[in-house]
C-alpha cells in the first residue's frame, strides 16, 4: 500500500517539502490553540517557527517545528496507520469550528517523504509528556519506535536522501536556492515563519573589492497573503507589483484586478487579474488556462483549469479556500460541489466586473476587447449558445452606426437605435469593415436608414448564429434571401418580373449548373449589376471560414446569383438571349466570377477568366 502511494499519488517529487511544512504548521497550530487556554505552554505566538536544516555532507534535510509533538501512541496512529489524520482528529476532539485554520485533513502527506528519502527519522516530544520518542522507517519494510533524548517540545523530521541517479538529482533538495524556491512556490503563506541558515556575500569592511561570506538565519516565507488583507490597506501599485512578481507578466500593468472574499455555501478569497495584453501563446494549443489554487494558504495547484471557463481563460490569479475537500493528498482534489460552486461564483464575478468596466470606462474596455474580445465570441459559439445570456451584453461589434470608422457598439446600443418598424438586427460579414460596407447587399439596408453590424472576425457569424435573437430581435445577414424590407406590392412586382424573365434566368442557371442553386432578379441591388446571396444555414462568409479548416471536406453554401433588372447590363442579357447564346453564356460566367470577387471569394480558374475577358474585348 505504501509503495503504491509513494509512486502513484504524487506527480512531482518536490511536493514532499510542501507536505512536511504543512504538517509542521498543523503541529504549531495545535499547540497555539492549547496556549489560549493553558498558561503552562509558555510560548508566545511570535516564538513559533519552522526550521529547515540541510546538511550536504551527511545528505540529510531536517524539518523542525516547536509544535505540539507526538506521544508514542500518536506516532503509531499518525505515522504507522496510512491515511489516519491527526489534524482531523484534533479538530473533532476539540470541537473546533470550520474557521480554525488546520491544514492537514487526511494524514497522507507525511509519506511523500519517501519519494526522496531512503530513511526517515522522526524525533518528537509531545507537550505535557516527560518522554521523547524516535520513529524510524526505510519505507515498505516497516518502522521502529523507541525513546530518545530530545528535551524540547516539538518534532524533527530528518530525511536521508536517496542517491543521485542519471534521471534524478536528489542532492538538489539540499541546495539553498532550491529550498528557497520551493518554500516560495508552495508554502509562502504558511502563517508561521519558515527559517533557514542562508549565506550572503558582503563587501569586506575597509576594502573596495574583497568579499566575505556571512551566514544568517533568514525567514523564507512572507506569511501573510496579500489577498487576505483589507483592500483599503493596498494600493494599485501593490496589486501591480504582486501581479508582475507572481505571474511573471512584464508586458505592462494589468488592465483590471478583482479582489474579493465570498462567504456562503463556500467560502474563499480571490485575487484575479485581467492582463492588458494577450500572452504571445494565448491563441495557441500550448497555452494553459487556470487559476492558482490554495487551501488555507498552501498552494495545491499552479493552474486549476476547472476554475475558469474557456471564455474567461485569459484571467490570471488565485483562489484560496478553507472549504476544499482534499482526497488522499493535496494534489488529488475532489471535483465536487465546492469546486463547482467556486467556479460558478468566479465566472459571475468576472462577468460583473467586465460589465462594470464597459459601463464606467469605455476606452479601457475597448482595450480589453481588442486583446480578448474574440475569446468571448468563441465562448458563445463553443458552448452552442449555453453561455449567451452571460456573454451577450459584453460583446462589441463594428457598425455603420458608430461615429468613428473603427468604433464599436454593443447589441443593447444597436437595439436602442433601431427604427420602430425594424424587424431584424442586420449584419454584413467580411474580412474588413470596408469590405462589409462595399457589399451590394449592404447598400439596400443602409438606403432604408437602418444600421448594419460589420462582422470582421472568422468566429463572428458563428457566434451570431448561436445567439439567434437579442431583445426579441432576430439577427439577419444582409445577404440572406428575404430581409423584410420589401412591401407586398414590391414582392408581387418582383415575382412578375421573374416570371417574365423565366427563359433568360433558366438559360443562365443551366450555364452555371452546379455552381448556383438559382439565378433570379432582385430588388436589393441599387448601383451594382450582380451579387451573390445564399439560402440555408451556411452563409457565404461561413463557407469561406469552414473551407480554411484542415478537414479536407469542401463546404459550399447554397448560392444564388441575383441580377439588378434596373442595371444596363440586364438589357444586354435580354438581347443576347435571342441574338447570341454563346456570348450570353460568356457574360453569365463573367457576372458569376464578378459576384465571387465582390464577396471576396476565390476565382475558380483565373486563367480561364482572363482569356474570357480578352475574347470579349476583341
Amino acid at each position: 500500500m505504501l509503495d503504491l502511494m509513494i509512486h502513484s499519488i504524487y506527480t512531482h517529487k518536490e511536493i514532499f517539502l510542501r507536505e512536511l511544512i504543512s504538517n509542521a504548521s498543523d503541529a504549531i497550530d495545535k499547540l497555539y490553540f492549547q496556549s489560549l487556554t493553558d498558561e503552562k505552554v509558555g510560548i508566545a505566538k511570535d516564538d513559533f517557527c519552522i526550521e529547515l536544516k540541510p546538511d550536504k555532507e551527511a545528505r540529510t534535510l531536517t524539518i523542525i517545528d516547536n509544535g505540539i509533538g507526538m506521544t508514542a501512541e500518536e506516532l503509531e496512529q499518525n505515522l504507522g496507520v496510512i491515511a489516519h489524520s491527526g489534524s482531523r482528529a484534533f479538530k473533532t476532539e476539540n470541537q473546533l469550528d470550520e474557521n480554525t485554520d488546520i491544514i492537514g485533513q487526511f494524514g497522507v502527506g507525511f509519506y511523500s517523504a519517501f519519494m526522496v528519502a531512503k530513511r526517515v527519522t522522526v524525533r518528537t516530544k509531545a507537550y505535557g509528556s516527560d518522554t521523547a520518542y524516535v520513529w524510524q522507517s526505510e519505507g515498505v519494510d516497516g518502522y521502529t519506535i523507541d525513546t530518545c533524548d530530545k528535551t524540547t517540545v516539538g518534532t524533527e523530521i530528518m530525511l536521508e536522501l536517496l542517491d543521485d541517479t542519471d534521471d534524478e538529482k536528489y542532492s538538489d533538495f539540499l541546495e539553498e536556492y532550491r529550498l528557497r524556491n520551493l518554500v516560495k512556490k508552495y508554502s509562502d503563506y504558511i502563517r508561521f515563519p519558515i527559517r533557514m541558515e542562508t549565506s550572503h556575500e558582503h563587501l569586506k569592511e575597509g576594502t573596495e573589492d574583497e568579499y566575505e561570506t556571512h551566514v544568517e538565519i533568514e525567514t523564507l516565507n512572507s506569511q501573510t497573503p496579500m489577498w487576505k488583507k483589507n483592500k483599503n490597506e493596498l494600493t494599485d501599485e501593490d496589486y501591480d507589483k504582486f501581479y508582475a512578481d507572481k505571474f511573471f507578466d512584464y508586458n505592462g500593468k494589468p488592465l483590471l484586478h478583482i479582489h474579493s472574499r465570498s462567504e456562503g455555501a463556500v467560502t474563499y478569497n480571490s485575487l484575479l487579474y485581467i492582463p492588458s495584453k494577450a500572452p504571445y501563446d494565448y491563441y495557441s494549443k500550448e497555452y494553459e488556462k487556470g487559476l492558482q489554487l490554495y487551501a488555507s494558504g498552501v498552494m495545491i495547484m499552479d493552474k486549476c483549469a476547472d476554475l475558469l471557463p474557456d471564455h474567461f481563460s485569459f484571467v490570471r490569479g488565485l483562489i484560496d479556500s478553507e472549504d476544499l475537500s482534499l482526497n488522499i493528498s493535496r494534489e488529488m482534489l475532489q471535483h465536487d460541489r465546492q469546486l463547482k460552486l467556486i467556479a460558478k461564483s468566479v465566472e459571475k464575478s468576472i462577468k460583473n466586473e467586465l460589465a462594470k468596466l464597459l459601463k464606467t470606462d469605455r476606452k479601457k474596455y475597448e482595450e480589453f476587447w481588442k486583446a480578448f474580445g474574440i475569446q468571448l465570441k468563441f465562448g458563445v459559439y463553443h458552448t452552442f449558445g449555453a453561455s449567451k445570456e452571460l456573454l451577450q451584453d459584453l460583446l462589441l461589434f463594428h457598425s455603420s452606426g458608430c461615429d468613428e470608422a473603427d468604433g464599436f457598439t454593443t447589441l443593447a446600443e444597436y437595439v436602442s437605435r433601431m427604427r420602430e418598424d425594424q424587424k431584424y438586427i442586420y449584419y454584413a460579414a467580411g474580412e474588413t469593415v470596408s469590405r462589409c460596407k462595399s457589399l451590394p447587399a449592404t447598400e439596400q439596408v443602409l438606403d432604408n436608414g437602418m444600421e448594419v453590424l460589420y462582422l470582421t472576425e472568422s468566429v463572428d457569424e458563428f457566434a451570431v448564429q448561436m445567439l439567434r435573437v437579442y431583445a426579441d430581435k432576430e439577427f439577419k445577414n444582409v445577404s440572406a434571401g428575404d430581409l423584410g424590407l420589401e412591401s407586398e406590392e414590391d414582392k408581387t412586382a418582383l415575382e412578375a418580373k421573374n416570371a417574365d424573365a423565366k427563359d433568360l434566368l433558366e438559360t443562365m442557371q443551366k450555364t452555371l449548373e452546379g455552381k448556383v442553386k438559382h439565378v433570379r432578379l432582385s430588388n436589393r441591388l441599387k448601383s451594382h449589376a450582380v451579387c451573390l446571396s445564399s439560402e440555408g444555414e451556411i452563409s457565404l462568409e461561413m463557407e469561406k471560414v469552414l473551407n480554411t479548416m484542415p478537414t479536407g471536406e469542401k463546404i459550399q453554401a447554397e448560392r444564388v446569383l441575383e441580377l439588378n433588372a434596373e442595371h444596363p447590363i440586364y438589357e444586354t442579357l435580354q438581347r443576347l438571349q435571342t441574338e447570341d447564346q454563346d456570348k450570353l453564356a460568356s457574360y453569365t460566367e463573367l457576372l458569376y466570377q464578378q459576384a465571387l470577387l465582390i464577396e471576396g471569394m476565390p476565382i475558380e480558374d483565373p486563367v480561364a477568366l482572363s482569356k474570357m475577358i480578352c475574347d470579349l474585348m476583341v
